[in-house]
Formats: structure tokens, sequence, C-alpha cells
């Protein structure tokens, strides 16, 4: 049966947690947003591996990405304005299509949350080389202690200082551009007619789409507007506009580059390795590959920092709907009286995080691909749901071309998703099948008092 989104009575051994305080507007959400998504971290940490499955493809690849964000979006945009939540996914899911749903959505979206951070703070070793050589786990791991400190300030100053380090992103992404157009090294023709080797091979559709899942991991972040919706001014007009705005500067802050790299990397060998920092030395000097390179050191902190921030709001709102034990649902769920942020599951998301940058970086890497893909599946299966009964009469934003566009995108994402490597689907599953495990044992049999989705009044 689906939940209803009301706050039940504490028990004896529950309390009521102190709520998160509203401070934000489009702005503010769409710069902590935009970090989140991370359009430097993403070009210069995630995209050097889809070079070297796509190459000269890695655009069109992108491009098509984006275009499927577009229609993920605007399912997010009318399930986070219904459902204004903490939460985000899992409390759409819980609230729309039931329980179990919702419980299987919130496991998708802590692997997220645990994974993402520790994959973009592993980067950062490569980028400080030139000052520093310091092993890549190492490295990953300061970044995640240094983000967690970060993360249990207050929500406000966290927004100034990742728009400051914003900047510096997208400084350091001009330049690479700058330096890619004025080096331009094959025509513009090979972004439509890809290869990966030379000399040139025609790149398979089949290559294309399977290198959309790490694609999609390219842009994933717009969506994580829906995690600050408790702390946004008027959500139901803040969260749709964060989402498209993030969605629409970050696809744009990420393409143009690739596109410069593509066209100007010296020969398809060099693109294929994905040396972004090498080549922009290549182009100009090692005074600008040093500087390039520091900037974007600093925005793979600023985006592990939001993210932290972000992401320990996800594991704040699993307490405070009582998905543990009541001892750990009292500590996850508290709230600092000064900074406003959700401390403790603010440090579990960061130092669990920080003990990740140790594990195999391939794996880490194939799992999120896969859940990704599968979160989007999920939030655009439910957005069906989302007009039955009383829930097509609440205030929300809704999207045209409903309900036919949530089903081509959850076929699109089916298909994307049955081409991913075996191994990473099995681990996904059997994650799952323990989550499965721990709701027929625990949580289902305490449905009056355990894992009842609540959305927050605004």
């Amino acid at each position: 049966m689906t939940d209803t989104a009301t706050t039940p009575a504490p028990t004896l051994n529950d309390t009521a947690p102190r709520p998160l305080t509203r401070s934000i507007g489009v702005v503010g959400g769409t710069l902590l947003t935009l970090s989140c998504l991370t359009p430097a971290s993403s070009l210069f940490v995630v995209v050097p591996p889809l070079l070297g499955q796509t190459g000269t493809g890695t655009v069109l690849t992108i491009v098509l990405a984006a275009i499927l964000c577009v229609g993920v979006a605007l399912c997010y945009s009318e399930l986070g304005t219904l459902v204004p939540s903490a939460g985000g996914e899992y409390a759409m899911v819980g609230t729309l299509a039931g329980r179990f749903a919702g419980w299987m959505m919130f496991v998708l979206s802590f692997i997220i949350v645990l994974i993402i951070p520790p994959i973009i703070a592993l980067g950062t070793a490569d980028y400080i080389s030139s000052v520093v050589d310091i092993p890549a786990p190492v490295a990953g791991a300061a970044v995640m202690i240094l983000s967690t400190l970060m993360g249990l300030l207050n929500l406000r100053a966290n927004a100034w200082i990742t728009g400051i380090f914003l900047s510096l992103e997208i400084i350091a992404i001009a330049v690479v551009s700058f330096l890619g157009f004025t080096h331009v090294a094959r025509p513009v023709g090979v972004l439509v007619h890809p290869t990966l080797t030379e000399p040139s091979s025609p790149l398979g559709a089949l290559t294309i789409i399977a290198g959309l899942a790490v694609a999609l991991f390219v842009l994933q972040g717009f969506t994580t507007a829906v995690y600050l919706s408790e702390e946004m001014h008027n959500p139901r007009r803040t969260v749709v506009r964060t989402v498209l705005w993030t969605l629409g500067i970050g696809a744009v802050v990420v393409i143009i580059p690739v596109i410069a790299i593509t066209l100007g990397a010296p020969d398809i060998a060099t693109l294929t390795a994905g040396d972004v920092a090498g080549m922009v030395t290549s182009w100009s000097n090692t005074g600008v590959g040093t500087f390039i390179s520091l900037c974007i050191a600093l925005a793979i902190i600023n985006a592990v920092i939001v993210m932290v921030i972000q992401n320990s709001r996800v594991l704040y709102a699993s307490a405070r709907d009582r998905a543990w034990p009541a001892v750990a649902n009292r500590a996850i769920s508290t709230v600092s009286k000064r900074f406003g942020s959700p401390w403790v599951a603010t440090l579990i998301v960061g130092l669990g995080g920080g003990a990740l940058c140790f594990a195999p970086v391939d794996t880490l890497n194939g799992v999120t691909s896969v859940v990704v893909t599968a979160m989007y599946l999920g939030v655009a299966v439910v957005t069906l749901f989302g007009r039955r009964g009383s829930f097509g009469k609440a205030s929300a934003w809704r999207m045209k071309g409903w309900p036919v566009l949530p089903v081509l995108i959850s076929l699109v994402l089916i298909y994307v998703l049955v081409q991913q490597s075996w191994s990473d689907l099995l681990i996904t599953l059997a994650t799952l099948v323990a989550a499965a495990v721990y709701w027929v044992l625990y949580l289902r049999p305490r449905a009056a008092n355990r894992w009842v989705v609540t959305v927050p009044s605004e």
C-alpha cells in the first residue's frame, strides 16, 4: 500500500528530529547544485575514461545523454515539487509507489551518496602532481576529510564558498576550451562520424549506447536539487527552476570544452589516453598547465564539499523516516543548533567516502554508472503514478507530454542498462537483495513506526 506523507507520533524510543532551516533560493540552490554536478570535475575526472571508450564520439555520447537528461529533469521537477523532501528520490518514490519501492530507491541513492564523492576525490592526485606527489587514495581521503569539515558549516556560508570555487572551475574550463579551439588538429566532421583509432575506423552505435551510462554519470548532479528542497524558500517553484537551470548550464559547460579537446588533441592516441593536463601543457607551457591543474584540483574539492553537504541530507532524511533502530535514528537525525547541519549524517557520508578511496576505482565507476541509470529509470517509472487519485489534485509543477515522455525515457534507460557490464550489474543486484532481506526481517514487521516516509510542511 502506498504511504501517505504524514509524520507519525514519536514512540517512547524515538524523538522528533529538529527540522532543517529554509535559507536558500534559486541562485543559492543553483550554485550548490551546479557545484555538485561540478562541470570541471566531470570534465577532468569522468570524461577521460569516456574518451578512451568512445574516442571522437564522446561529444555525441554526452549530447545524447543531455537530451535524455532533459526528460529525466522534467520527471524530477514534477515529483520534486509534488514531494519536496530532503529524502529526494526515495521520498518521492516511497510516497507515490509504496514503502518497499521507496526503500529500494533509498538503497540506490545511498550507493551513489557513498561512492561518487570518493570517485571525484581520487582525481585530485593527478592534478596536484606538478606540485606534490601523493598517492591517489591518500589524496582522495584527505579531500574527503576536508570536505566533511566544510560540510558541518552553515548551508548559506557553503553556498558562497562553493560559488567562489565554481568561478575558478569556469576559468579553468574557459582556458582549456580556448587552447583546444586554437590548436585544432582534425575536422569538425569527426564529432558526428566518430572514430576510436587512427587510421580511422567508424565507431559502432552500440559503443555509443553503452557509453551513455558513463555520460549520464558525467551530467549526474542536476537532480540533487531535490535534496535541498527542505532548505529552499517556496520549493514548489524553486526546485524546478534549480533542476532545469543546473542541467542547462552544466551541459553547456561540459560539452563545449569536450568539443575543444576532441578537435585539439594532436592525435587520437593522445585523445583516448585522456591526459587533459598534458594536452593543456602541450598547447601552452608548463606554467599554464600547472595553473589549470591546480584550478581543477580546487574544482574537485569544491565538488566533494557540495556532494557531502547534499548527500548527508539523504541519510538524515532516512533516519527521520526511521529506517534504522531507534539509537541510530536519533544519532543520524541530529541537527547542529549552531550551524543547522545534520552533523552525524555528514560525518558518516564523509568518512565513509574517505574509506572507499582505497577501493578499486574501476569497480566504483562501473557500479555508479549502473546505479545512476537504474535510479533515473525508477524515477521515470514512478512519474506515471504522480497524477493518480489525490496526487493529481496536489499543488505541483506538471510536465507537458505526460505520460508519453516518462514511458519513452524508461524504455531508453532499460536499453542502456542492459548494455552495461554483467559484473557491475551483479554487484548492484546483490546489494539490492541484501536490502530486501533487511526489509523483510526488520522494516516490514515494524510498519507502524519504521520507514514511514514523511514530507515536511512548507
